[in-house]
């Protein structure tokens, strides 16, 4: 879908966007309906894409002496992060207990030596976590809600800490700088083609590289957690937890598992080889057993963190889109599947191979909403098409253009110095199709201050299972729209057919 779009649009560049704190590219720019839900399971710069999607840079590598801790915390490379994923989340009792196990993985590393890390919590459902030079250690709540003990979380920090010990940025970036000059070099006294080969060679060369370093921060993390007292198989289960999360939300989204696998340019290798080459770490440690998780322990310490969305981001409740601090919100078709993204919001309606997107530019001050929808924003427009109306007293444009075999509903919507775009994309605009997203469109709304108020997040609420619970009946309890039960079994490690233990403690995602 995202090269239909492409097609139905011109993209020039509008005024920046205000839909979410991280969107960095403006107006459709970019814009696609292929929301990017092959998450990318990778240990490091991107472990996986979840909720909100960002595509953030890995920090660039550092080869100098780290300054003292205090002005570290207001280095360019910290306020980077905080500023691509949602700023620091406050969550004393987690950190804390983050900070604990740090403690114990530095005493077990390889460098006892060096500077003490510290974590920052970063406020984003996104999986990920970084690690830099300067002591700084950053994890998501969002891996924090998928870690399901201690151990697991431990592997991931350690994991971190390794790429930097190691020196995997910095000797990566030289890798890259020294196949750029074969590369330029083979297209300078080679022909074309020849030219074409190296650099694919190349890139071949830097993937296979970068792939070797996952691999090899992997084997340090689980070596140090086991030293440390942890559970070594902890790296695997994580490893296996993350396919399991991008193997859900390809089913909810409609991507072909197989597409899911990363290709041989990939950069980071595969999920079940991860987890093959990291069990077999932790067997040349000892069987299956060994080592502590700290379930009960790293539970308590994420109880209550939020899940999902920052509300006041925007966030999505089943097929309605509310945003707080915007004050608007509209709901989509029935069927539709929606998702809040650093680009915008998308949504997907797998049946019928039906899409949207919704974003929002400022004014860019043209005569009227008509001038603006003509001025080649979109490419295929019918100009017959183009009509005024009013949504719930709101000043709009509708209009249709075709791209192809595409057809798209287009509405311009307009409320103080800012204009709200939504696209839908269809094979046949049917007159069911066209009422159906012009009823989507009608629901757009400013929302009161009052309803502004009213907004919760979705948190991670800690449950003890009874002796007649079961998955379901504790799915029964999770605020999660779609298919609560396979979330439950995600966010506790479950296999399909394990049942819940009474007197045991599981994640479930509340209000």
């Amino acid at each position: 879908m995202r090269q239909v779009l492409d097609r139905a649009s011109k993209f020039r560049r509008q005024p920046r966007s205000r839909l979410s704190r991280a969107l960095r590219r403006d107006g459709f720019a970019g814009a696609a309906l292929a929301f990017a839900v092959a998450l990318a399971v990778s240990g490091c710069a991107e472990l996986e894409r979840q909720g909100r999607l960002f595509s953030a840079p890995t920090p660039p590598p550092i080869d100098k002496p780290a300054p003292p801790r205090q002005e570290n915390r207001s280095s360019v490379q910290h306020k980077e992060l905080l500023a691509q994923f949602g700023g620091e989340y406050q969550a004393p009792v987690a950190e804390r207990y983050l900070d604990a196990i740090l403690a114990k993985l530095a005493l077990a590393s390889d460098t006892p030596g060096q500077a003490a890390y510290k974590v920052t919590i970063l406020n984003t459902p996104v999986v990920n976590a970084f690690a830099l030079p300067s002591g700084n250690l950053y994890i998501t709540r969002g891996l924090l809600a998928l870690a399901s003990d201690a151990s697991e979380a431990a592997a991931v920090m350690a994991h971190e800490i390794a790429h930097v010990t190691l020196r995997h940025s910095a000797l990566r970036a030289e890798k890259e700088r020294e196949a750029a000059l074969i590369s330029q070099a083979a297209g300078v006294i080679q022909s074309r083609q020849k030219g074409e080969e190296e650099r694919s060679r190349q890139r071949l060369s830097v993937a296979s590289f970068s792939r070797q370093q996952e691999l090899d921060a992997d084997e340090a993390g689980v070596k140090v957690i086991a030293r440390a007292g942890y559970d070594p198989y902890g790296a695997a289960r994580f490893l296996t937890a993350l396919g399991r999360s991008s193997e859900l939300r390809a089913a909810l989204y409609g991507k072909r598992k197989d597409s899911m696998s990363f290709d041989i340019m990939s950069t980071h290798p595969s999920t079940p080889e991860r987890v093959s080459r990291a069990v077999a770490v932790a067997r040349q440690i000892g069987a299956p057993g060994i080592g502590q998780r700290e379930r009960n322990g790293y539970l308590s310490a994420i109880n209550g963190v939020a899940f999902g969305d920052d509300p006041m981001e925007g966030y999505v409740r089943d097929r309605k889109f509310t945003h707080p601090r915007m004050r608007f919100t509209f709901t989509a078709p029935e069927g539709f599947l929606l998702e809040n993204s650093s680009e915008a919001v998308f949504g997907v309606r797998q049946a019928d191979n039906e899409a949207l997107r919704l974003d929002t530019v400022r004014n860019p001050q043209f005569e009227s909403l008509e001038a603006y929808v003509g001025s080649g924003w979109v490419d295929g427009l019918l100009a017959s098409s183009v009509k005024k109306l009013d949504v719930n007293g709101l000043p709009a444009v509708v209009a249709v253009a075709r791209a192809g075999e595409w057809n798209f509903r287009l509405a311009v919507i307009q409320s103080g110095d800012y204009l709200y775009r939504l696209i839908f994309a269809v094979r046949s605009l049917t007159d069911e199709a066209d009422k159906r997203f012009m009823d989507s469109v009608m629901s757009f709304r400013r929302i009161t201050p009052e309803e502004a108020r009213e907004t919760h997040a979705l948190r991670i609420s800690i449950v003890t299972a009874g002796p007649g619970d079961t998955p379901e009946s504790l799915a029964a309890q999770m605020t999660t729209p779609n298919r609560p039960l396979e979330y439950l079994r995600l966010l506790n490690g479950l296999d399909e057919n394990e049942p819940v233990i009474a007197g045991e403690r599981y994640k479930i995602v509340t209000e």
